[in-house]
């Protein structure tokens, strides 16, 4: 019974019990704030991801990406960005690949990125 109550606590709560030297405490944990994201290549389709990583990509995919052609290359992107990422959400670069190909996808769904025809592919901002 303890166990059960303990469970909807928590779950109603959305807490966290961690048991400190001086007995318990509780560690607020706060829910993830979703954003929907589109897809250049599934139109019409909206998925939800975690807003402060979507974020925080689109803000350095933005300050990287040129106006004017010629854009950038993938891999040049994916060299450019990871100074721009904040350390305590890509620690040394940790999935800023998918992050930077779900950004791109969505901002390209949006026409905020636009494709230049060029081998191999280039991005640019619509100016």
């Amino acid at each position: 019974m303890k166990t059960l109550v303990m469970a909807v606590i928590l779950a109603a709560w959305q807490r966290e019990f961690r048991r400190s030297t001086k007995g318990y405490r509780i560690i607020a944990v706060n829910k993830a704030e979703k954003i929907d994201v589109e897809n250049v290549n599934h139109p019409g389709e909206l998925k939800q991801v975690d807003a402060e990583f979507y974020k925080a990509m689109k803000k350095a995919y933005l300050k990287i990406l040129p106006k004017a052609s010629p854009g950038l290359t993938l891999t040049e992107i994916q060299e450019r960005l990871r100074p721009h990422l904040p350390e305590e959400l890509f620690p040394n670069g940790a999935k800023a690949g998918w992050w930077a190909k779900t950004v791109q996808l969505d901002l390209e769904a949006k026409g905020i990125v636009l494709r230049e025809k060029s081998k191999p592919l280039r991005l640019r901002l619509e100016s």
